[in-house]
């Protein structure tokens, strides 16, 4: 599209912004864009609507069509009330539950989506001030809510703020529902489409007693408490990296009995600008910069962090020789599955029907401890809407117990559905006291895992191929790989691959059997003689195609770990050849 084209599109999308339905400042915003010489404010904001996806809304925040806004949140609440409305004609009063982080604007969004719900005749409980995402998914079952709405762009940049949709079960939302309520959204064309006046009547503010009833079925997860009593002193470091995780996170630990709770002071202050960081990401280490630093200081024995909405965990540690190092999500899954399947066994909790469930990229060495203990492992796609889709098949048949996946997230219990790190890092706590009483460290305990069942080295690596010309190059990479699979990775025989958008599954040989999968994704998986496995998935949001290594390797004793991390590094780097990445 010719540039001028483009500009004269946008210009005539920004004039509709120019009417009553909008408000004064918004106008004069968009007429400031109308009148500037450089037009690429103009384009960023308005050349498309910003998509409501399967999981709600992200963007950078800001006036226009394509940005987080006070009417993209009122058009995608209202697009969800209609559909809410049709859904559920037959109960006398829908309701939902709303709320929000600590971002910048995520209070006045999470206002504006309780008027907006209100005025559609929906009864809104709202919390009172920023909470955790993982509550607002307990409350929404907890109040038999019909849906709900979490103001959050979880770990993304200070510029981005997000709209997260979730169900009756107190999952975000799967089909059919998500490209309904997507449908219903697309159809709201104007603000003037959208009921902005609440009914306050329909309001009703929610806070500290629901988060009583939270922390306390939070505490049930607590496999061993007589081995938190032995270990109450066990000194922590917590970081909420200005986020949501202050509000309850510290409270849960004390509730466990944790004693020595350490939280950094910096980042205790709620800030949507995250100033003590680059990123509130606790997947990145300079977002635990300051946690170490303290647990430097005192000598602690775990630092654990959470995100902004408080649904991921990060954690280091100290290794055997006493430094610092992070956990990755793939070992943060393990130890905990590891630990909650253990030592349900030894505390004589398990009856039998339990399950877990990982998602398809996450590390194969979680099936491995589940097959030794006799535990049914479930694989699923990525995402905890995944997960908890196992979990509503299976309910009143089986048990979960746990579920994580790579991305560092952790859901111990079923009476949440989606990643908690409330309860992640109140488990945590318990796991480190498990090996403190051992005279071990969680490092310790994660070399324990390699020797009983083996060693892998999770990698990823992401490609990125901007504009048209890269989604084309992507799409191309996927066919190749489709066509012409590698035949050996890393040195090792591929034996089995992959293929979810056919559902099928096909070895060295050319056998085929279908992959049983509620829907087909474009994901490609080879798996080597050697045990290491390679997945492949062009991202639905960003112009890369990622690349999820896991590579096996062998470790004899809790000492060989350096050797064994180097073999396999130098195995990774072979791979990456092999798929000429």
């Amino acid at each position: 599209m010719e540039n001028k084209e483009l500009i004269a599109q946008c210009a005539e999308k920004a004039q509709s912004w120019l009417t009553p339905a909008y408000d004064t400042a918004t106008q004069e915003a968009v007429k400031n864009m109308l009148e500037q010489t450089d037009k690429t404010p103009l384009i960023e904001a308005f050349y498309k609507d910003l998509e409501f996806g399967t999981g709600g809304l992200r963007g950078i925040m800001g006036v226009g069509s394509n940005r987080m806004n006070k009417y993209t949140v009122g058009a995608a609440t209202q697009g969800l009330a209609n559909y809410i409305n049709k859904c559920f004609s037959h109960l006398s009063q829908p309701a939902v539950v709303v709320g929000y982080d600590c971002r910048n604007n995520s209070k006045e969004f999470a206002q504006i989506t309780a008027d907006v719900f209100s005025a559609n005749g929906i009864k809104v409980y709202l919390f009172e001030d920023m909470r955790p995402t993982p509550e607002i998914s307990f409350a929404i079952r907890h109040f038999g809510c019909q849906s709900g709405v979490m103001v959050t762009a979880s770990h993304n940049p200070k510029e981005y703020n997000g709209y997260k949709a979730y169900w009756e079960d107190g999952a975000q939302v799967l089909s059919p529902h998500d490209t309904a309520i997507i449908d219903e959204v697309n159809k709201i064309q104007s603000a003037a489409e959208i009921k902005q006046e609440g009914n306050p009547a329909l309001i009703q503010m929610i806070g500290k007693e629901v988060d009583e009833i939270y922390l306390n079925k939070v505490k049930t997860l607590s496999i061993d408490p007589a081995v938190i009593e032995r270990q109450k002193d066990l000194k922590i470091v917590y970081t909420p990296i200005h986020g949501t995780g202050m509000m309850l996170i510290p409270q849960s630990l004390k509730l466990w009995g944790f004693q020595n709770v350490h939280c950094v002071p910096e980042q205790m202050e709620r800030s949507g600008d995250f100033p003590t960081v680059i990123s509130p990401n606790p997947e990145n280490g300079e977002a635990l910069t300051l946690a170490i630093q303290l647990a430097k200081e005192i000598d602690a024995d775990i630092v654990m962090a959470s995100d902004p909405d408080a649904d991921r965990i990060g954690m280091a540690c100290k290794d055997n020789k006493g430094e610092w190092v992070l956990i990755n999500g793939n070992q943060t899954c393990l130890i905990y599955l590891y630990y909650i399947i253990k030592n349900r066994i030894a505390m004589g909790k398990m009856k039998g029907d339990e399950f877990i469930v990982k998602t398809i990229v996450t590390t194969e060495l979680i099936k491995a401890v589940a097959d030794k203990y006799g535990v049914e492992m479930m694989d699923c796609y990525t995402g905890f809407k995944w997960i908890a889709k196992e979990i509503r098949d299976h309910e009143g048949k089986k048990q979960y117990i746990g579920g994580g996946e790579e991305s560092y997230g952790f859901m111990a219990q079923d009476f949440v559905r989606d990643k908690d790190s409330v309860s992640a890092c109140s488990l945590l706590a318990e796991i480190c006291a498990w090996a403190k009483d051992q005279g071990k460290t969680l490092f310790d305990i994660l070399m324990d895992i390699y020797v009983e069942v083996g060693f892998s080295l999770e990698t990823s690596v992401n490609v990125v191929k901007p504009g048209k010309s890269g989604a084309d190059e992507i799409k191309a990479m996927m066919e190749n790989y489709r066509q012409h699979p590698p035949r050996t990775l890393g040195g090792s025989p591929v034996i089995l691959t992959k293929d979810y958008k056919s559902l099928t599954a096909t070895t060295a040989e050319g056998n085929t059997t279908p992959l049983h999968m509620p829907a087909t994704s474009n994901v490609l998986q080879f798996f080597t003689a050697d045990g290491s496995k390679v997945s492949v998935r062009p991202s639905g949001t960003e112009p890369k195609i990622k690349f999820y290594m896991e590579i096996k390797g062998e470790m004899k004793c809790p000492n060989c770990y350096v050797g064994a991390h180097k073999t396999a590094q130098e195995k990774a780097e072979q791979v990456k050849k092999d798929l000429g990445i």
